[in-house]
């Protein structure tokens, strides 16, 4: 039961930090995390499949995150 209700949770969190995104980036950084959290639970129910889109996923939005956030002044991309 307990394992379900992290799923639900993670993947309600994705669908709400993706709907956010545009607002700010911390959103961004948000959705990450719930897809991590969604390839945790795909992990935990041992679907292989879904923890590796998940997981690829929250790598594409951490990587997205990198590009949107506000930089210091002075601060190089890399």
């Amino acid at each position: 039961m307990v394992v379900e209700l992290f799923g639900v949770l993670a993947v309600a969190s994705m669908v709400l930090m993706y709907s956010l995104e545009q607002r700010s980036h911390i959103y961004v950084l948000g959705f990450a995390a719930s897809c991590a959290a969604a390839s945790l639970y795909a992990v935990l129910i041992h679907s292989w499949p879904f923890a590796t889109v998940e997981g690829v996923w929250a790598v594409v939005a951490l990587r997205r995150w990198v590009r949107v956030r506000p930089r210091a002044k002075g601060q190089l991309d890399t």
